[in-house]
C-alpha cells in the first residue's frame, strides 16, 4: 500500500537513477559482495543496486534454488546457506574463494518475525527468533569477517531494527535481539579493526517487504497511517532507502566509519511509537481507513473513567 506521496517520490527517485546518479556509478567495480536473503525484500533492493555499481553479487540463503535463479539475472553467484547451520559457513566460505578468490563486503539479512508478549512467550517463540536473528548474525560475521581479514580488510553490515531503540509492545524476542547486535557491532569493531574489517549496523524503521506484508493489507491501513504520521518525513520508507544506505557503508566512502548504527526511518526515531492514542484519534478522524482493533477508547483509560465516576456516586 502507498500514499499519493510516496508515489510522487519512487517516480522521482527512478528519474534520479537515470539522471544525476549516472557520474558517480561504478562505485563498487571489481568488489565481491555476499549478501545473505538477496532475493528478496531489502535483499533484492541490495543486490540490484550493488550491482548497477559495478559488484559482483554471491546471493546466499536457505533456499539455495532461488539464490541461485536470481544471482543469474545479475551475473552473480547463488550459493546455500542457512547462517543457523554452523558447519555450513565454512563450505560456503570455500565456494565463494574458490570461485572469486576474496570477499569484499557482506550483509546479513536472514530474519524472522514472530509476535508475543512476555507473560505469553514460550520456547516455541523465543528460540527460532534468537537462532536466526541473533546467533545466526554472530555466525555470518565469523564466517565473512574472517575472510575478510585473511583478504586485507572488508565491510560488514547488520541489519537492526528501529523497534531495537523504540520499544514496541509484543516484539521482546525480535527487538531484544536486534538490540543485541547493536553492541555485537561494536564489538566486533574492536575484534577487526586493526585487519581493516568494519563492521556497522543499519536499523531501518517499518518498510513493506515479503516478511512485513501483513502490516500493509487493506485491514491495516490505520496503523500504517500512525505510523507515517509519527514519521518526520511524512512518508513511509522503501527498500531502495536501505540500499543507499547500505551501499555507502559497503563503498570505500565508508572506510573510517566503524562500529555505528545508521537508522534509516525519516526521523522516526525522534519521535514515539504509535500509542494507544494514536489508533484511536484516526479511529475517529479517519474512519475511510477502516476498523481496527486498537482504534478504539483503550480499555484501561475505560476503566479508570469509570472508576472516577463510581467514586464521585
Amino acid at each position: 500500500m502507498t500514499h499519493g506521496k510516496e508515489d510522487k517520490f519512487l517516480s522521482a527517485w527512478a528519474e534520479i537513477r537515470k539522471t544525476s546518479y549516472c557520474h558517480i556509478m561504478n562505485r563498487l567495480t571489481d568488489k565481491i559482495i555476499v549478501v545473505v536473503g538477496g532475493a528478496t525484500g531489502f535483499g533484492l533492493a541490495c543486490t540490484r543496486r550493488f550491482s548497477d555499481e559495478g559488484a559482483t553479487v554471491v546471493i546466499a540463503g536457505r533456499r539455495g534454488d532461488l539464490a541461485q535463479a536470481t544471482a543469474e539475472q545479475f551475473n552473480g553467484m547463488g550459493v546455500q546457506w542457512d547462517v543457523t547451520n554452523f558447519d555450513q559457513g565454512e563450505n560456503v566460505v570455500s565456494e565463494i574463494l574458490g570461485k572469486y578468490g576474496k570477499i569484499d563486503a557482506a550483509i546479513n539479512f536472514a530474519g524472522y518475525d514472530d509476535v508475543s508478549l512476555i507473560k505469553e512467550i514460550t520456547p516455541e517463540h523465543l528460540e527460532p527468533m534468537v537462532n536466526v536473528q541473533f546467533n545466526g548474525a554472530i555466525y555470518f560475521l565469523r564466517f565473512m569477517c574472517n575472510a575478510m581479514a585473511q583478504g586485507g580488510g572488508g565491510s560488514a553490515i547488520l541489519c537492526s531494527s528501529l523497534t531495537a531503540q523504540s520499544p514496541a509492545i509484543g516484539r521482546v524476542g525480535y527487538a531484544g535481539s536486534k538490540a543485541g547486535l547493536e553492541y555485537v557491532a561494536k564489538i566486533a569493531a574492536v575484534e577487526y579493526g586493526h585487519e581493516q574489517v568494519r563492521v556497522n549496523c543499519i536499523a531501518p524503521h517499518v518498510i513493506e517487504t515479503d516478511m512485513t506484508a501483513e502490516a500493509f493489507t487493506e485491514e491495516n491501513r490505520i496503523a500504517i497511517e500512525a505510523v507515517r504520521l509519527q514519521t518526520p518525513a511524512k512518508r513511509m520508507g522503501h527498500v531502495d532507502d536501505v540500499a543507499n544506505c547500505a551501499l555507502y557503508l559497503v563503498s570505500d566512502e565508508s572506510n573510517y566509519v566503524n562500529g555505528e548504527t545508521i537508522r534509516i526511518d525519516g526521523g522516526a526515531h525522534t519521535q514515539k511509537l504509535p500509542s494507544d492514542w494514536d489508533y484511536a484519534f484516526l479511529g475517529v478522524v479517519r474512519p475511510d481507513l477502516g476498523e481496527h482493533p486498537r482504534a478504539v477508547m483503550p480499555d484501561w483509560y475505560r476503566e479508570e473513567m469509570e472508576q472516577a465516576i463510581d467514586g464521585e456516586n
